[in-house]
């Protein structure tokens, strides 16, 4: 399937910015069934100042704000081509050992409630691919997709708790889940194309799990599949901070609002 995606990010800073400097993880991956045609970003109020991979060979693009602005726009569009692995991605690969994808995070760690969570999954004795994907739909039947309820740093335990979330909270809950039962988990940002619409007001997040015989494999927690060809990786990591589209630093100013605008939409390719 090719795929068009553009994605603009706006940020609105409440004072003019002295120094700033952003840390965008918004170029996606080449990796199994994801073959990158073009992507092109435009800058308003700012420009790049080096490229680079980090350790989970994201593609990171670091980026000065110039001096008094009050806005800055980021623009990215390209075409993606994809295909559908049952949501494999396969061997590991990245600058980190496997083992890291065991340990948790502070967005991860398992509470009193998602530790019985996993003592129930654990109990059935399926193989890893079961488990996993009875993990995913339990979640989603005790956490409701809801908007609003959460943001970027609410942590796994906090959204269990309180029995909604969006798929950032999904994914944080099965990748916390999913260590503690001794399976390497991580966090992927990255794009789905609606079938009910190309406008959308935020890109995506899911989750992989290792399995020894498949390697990396994805599970979407909030729409209960594996991802398929509607699906573009852009960043992985441990959690949402390792695989954040925006991160960055800024003085002059005290607060940023930020808007984001993503499109994502078929076409056809030409015999």
């Amino acid at each position: 399937m090719r795929l068009f995606i553009r994605h603009t990010t706006r940020y609105r800073f409440d004072t003019p910015v002295i120094h700033a400097l952003q840390r965008l993880r918004l170029t996606p991956k080449e990796t199994q069934g994801q073959e990158i045609l073009e992507w092109d970003m435009e800058y308003d109020n700012a420009g790049p100042e080096l490229s680079y991979e980090d350790q989970h060979h994201n593609t990171v693009t670091l980026v000065s704000v110039e001096s008094g602005t009050q806005q800055v726009t980021v623009t990215c569009r390209g075409r993606v081509d994809t295909h559908d692995h049952a949501g494999v991605i396969g061997r590991h690969a990245g600058h980190l050992p496997l083992w890291s994808f065991l340990g948790q995070t502070g967005q991860t760690r398992p509470g009193p409630g998602m530790r019985r969570l996993a003592t129930e999954i654990d109990k059935r004795g399926d193989d890893r691919i079961d488990m996993l994907h009875r993990l995913s739909g339990a979640i989603l039947e005790r956490v409701d997709y809801k908007t609003g309820t959460t943001h970027s740093r609410t942590i796994a335990e906090e959204a269990f708790a309180a029995a909604n979330g969006v798929c950032q909270d999904h994914a944080h809950i099965f990748i916390g889940i999913a260590r503690s039962l001794g399976i390497p988990a991580r966090y992927v940002s990255g794009y789905l194309m609606m079938n009910d619409r190309i406008e959308q007001e935020a890109g995506h997040a899911w989750a992989e799990a290792y399995v020894e015989e498949l390697g990396w494999v994805g599970f979407d927690i909030s729409n209960g599949i594996s991802p398929d060809e509607r699906y573009v990786r852009v960043a992985t990591g441990r959690d949402y901070r390792d695989a954040a589209p925006v991160t960055g630093i800024s003085f002059g100013t005290t607060s940023t609002v930020l808007e984001v605008d993503v499109a994502v939409e078929q076409q056809q390719v030409q015999q």
